[in-house]
């Protein structure tokens, strides 16, 4: 009864969060994206081909790679480098995720280790499961009303490329859908960009409500941050969350050898090619400090 309870709760708290508040045009049209590449993807079943799983597979690890490595651990914690041309590769793979533009997505995450778990938090599970996963998303007036706008990212508005894709990061990925349908009809469409987007939302979204949520704590990091594995794997590394609030700054987030992170092999591999540089992780020390004091 008590798992039920807890399905029932989240299954019904997204008819209280879209009922008695008021709607902007940003908040129709994100719900409306969202509600049309769910649709898109209901039909997979019935235009399933191998090739157009393999279109979802290689776009869905190089878009997610291009959230995970690029907008979260190079452009918002700035734990590795890369030369300026392959920074914006990765970050312009990012964008076909459609989760937002450079500026806007490192600037949410920024302010959420700012304020992790608190009243200005914008997607903490104290407000509830689904507002953590999706429901802030479509709730703009109190996300960017909530701590002033995009005034923690200077570091990308100086920069034109940013810039441009912070004013048209929707359209690459209609262009993306137009080119995918051209190529390969409708399996390319369903698998490519329907298919491919849920599970890439989902796999980043998680992070923010199953990973303050479910899971175990190894650090002291003073908030709800936990270690999961299941996340770990399906989140390209980003499950292991305890660890990175611990350690924001490290470029590695599976911190012991059995935790899984693809994405932190990816900087490796790039580091053995003298492609990535100043790559950071946590000393001894510091990880001493944090660790959690067992009596």
């Amino acid at each position: 009864m008590g798992l039920l309870k807890v399905w029932v709760t989240i299954l019904m708290t997204p008819c209280a969060t879209f009922l008695g508040r008021k709607w902007n045009l940003l908040d129709l049209v994100t719900a409306g994206m969202f509600l049309s590449v769910h649709c898109l993807a209901l039909f997979a079943p019935f235009y399933f081909t191998w090739t157009a799983v393999l279109v979802f597979l290689w776009l869905g690890f190089v878009t997610g790679f291009g959230i995970t490595l690029s907008y979260h651990r190079n452009l918002a914690h700035r734990s590795f480098r890369v030369p300026k041309l392959l920074e914006y590769l990765f970050a312009y793979c990012g964008v076909l995720a459609l989760e937002g533009s450079p500026i806007e997505w490192v600037s949410t995450h920024r302010y959420h280790h700012q304020f992790t778990d608190t009243e200005k938090d914008a997607h903490s599970p104290l407000k509830g499961f689904w507002y953590s996963h999706m429901g802030w998303i479509l709730d703009s007036s109190s996300r960017f009303g909530r701590y002033g706008g995009l005034r923690n990212v200077e570091d990308l508005k100086k920069q034109p490329f940013y810039v441009f894709l912070h004013h048209t990061f929707m359209l690459h990925s209609f262009v993306l859908a137009g080119i995918l349908y051209a190529v390969g009809g409708l399996p390319f469409l369903v698998w490519g960009v329907g298919v491919r987007m849920v599970v890439v939302f989902h796999s980043t979204l998680f992070v923010n409500s199953a990973g303050h949520t479910w899971g175990y704590q190894a650090w002291n990091t003073g908030d709800l941050s936990k270690n999961l594995w299941w996340l770990g794997l399906i989140a390209l590394g980003e499950g292991w969350h305890n660890n990175h609030h611990a350690f924001e700054y490290s470029a590695r987030q599976g911190l012991e050898w059995w935790q899984i992170d693809l994405t932190w092999y990816i900087i490796k591999f790039l580091e053995a090619l003298g492609l990535a540089t100043d790559v950071k992780v946590p000393s001894e020390a510091h990880r001493q400090r944090m660790a959690l004091k067992t009596e």
